[in-house]
């Protein structure tokens, strides 16, 4: 089934008629102290019309969390939702994370619509169906695949954002560049960050979008064809998480640059990826990512965080590797040697 995404930067409009068609006795908005801020009373016409109710969380994915969501269900027992209700994630990666996972489980699921406001939630975490949160030092550990009813796409939002957020999600459409293919890959490396025109890059941001789309579709529970999706995640979310033990969080995008890296240089070994075409890449997530600083004393640490994460199946090093751009290959298990000189490469491409 196609997930109902909407590319609109009339964002209220928008809204307006997808509340409309559902008919949700209570609707609540979710959003985290930031959004509240900057990005509610855009919708407090509708807000008003609605009578909808506001559900605040603490911002940041150190509140990703199971004491977070005890808040958000409580809030909704607390405001009357049944399950005719309607909760509109409005936020970032955390808030549509995590507002989807609380809105699937409370009463065993009532149906949620997300507005991402960040490039990294729109491009990634609103889109496919992935709810869930953080646990024992581990990304997303628990959760489940439930997806929104709607999803609003826009660009309209990204003037809140500090430099930083906006590089975070344009890692991933790195990511669904280099799955869809040469043409598409091109056009992200010569990307401006310093001169962003809303509507250029809604059509940029939709094509990118729609990479994940075609993908999710085809396999929605990750059974396959989906894990391409993790290119640059299984080395990526083994950054994020040290980084957290460092207690010096990164971005999420950040890591996922940095995690495409390692991941091309195994691509490099192991399939034969072009050689070309991973120096141009390094450079690039240099050049505007900076680098994740790691020596060969953190290279356990970084591989027990790899076989802990979800797509090991039994605790081997999985990845999704690409034999060339627009052609990649899952479920490529790795022995940790070769993981080890990877992290070396890495770090002579980063300047470590």
């Amino acid at each position: 089934m196609r997930q109902n995404v909407i590319f609109d930067n009339d964002v209220l409009r928008a809204l307006t008629e997808v509340l409309s068609e559902l008919k949700g006795n209570k609707v609540f908005f979710l959003t985290d102290d930031n959004t509240q801020k900057l990005v509610l009373p855009y919708f407090n016409t509708l807000l008003e019309e609605c009578q909808a109710s506001v559900i605040t969380i603490a911002p940041g994915d150190v509140n990703k969390n199971l004491s977070t969501v005890e808040q958000v269900c409580l809030a909704l027992q607390k405001g009357g939702a049944t399950r005719n209700s309607v909760v509109v994630n409005l936020g970032g990666g955390v808030v549509t994370d995590l507002g989807g996972f609380a809105a699937a489980t409370f009463k065993r699921g009532i149906r949620f619509v997300n507005v991402p406001t960040t490039l990294l939630s729109a491009v990634d975490a609103a889109v496919g169906g992935k709810t869930g949160v953080n646990f024992g030092g581990l990304k997303n550990e628990i959760g489940v695949f439930c997806e929104a009813v709607a999803v609003l796409i826009s660009t309209r939002f990204f003037s809140t954002l500090p430099l930083e957020e906006i590089k975070s999600g344009f890692a991933e459409m790195l990511k669904h560049g280099l799955l869809k293919g040469t043409e598409t890959y091109q056009k992200l490396l010569s990307f401006d960050f310093t001169s962003v025109d809303n509507d250029a890059f809604l059509n940029l941001l939709t094509e990118s979008v729609n990479v994940k789309r075609v993908i999710v579709e085809q396999d929605p529970t990750e059974k396959g064809l989906r894990r391409a999706l993790n290119l640059g995640h299984t080395a990526g979310h083994a950054f994020e998480s040290m980084a957290m033990e460092r207690n010096k969080p990164v971005p999420h995008g950040y890591a996922v640059a940095w995690g495409l890296v390692v991941e091309l240089v195994l691509s490099n070994l192991l399939k034969g990826f072009p050689s070309e075409n991973l120096y141009g890449l390094a450079q690039f997530v240099y050049s505007h990512f900076g680098a994740f600083y790691i020596t060969c004393d953190d290279y356990d640490s970084l591989l027990n965080l790899i076989h802990h994460d979800k797509k090991s199946v039994s605790g081997e090093c999985n990845f999704s590797l690409l034999k060339n751009i627009g052609e990649v290959e899952v479920d490529c298990r790795v022995d940790d040697d070769t993981v080890k000189a990877a992290f070396d490469v890495y770090r002579d491409l980063m300047h470590i």
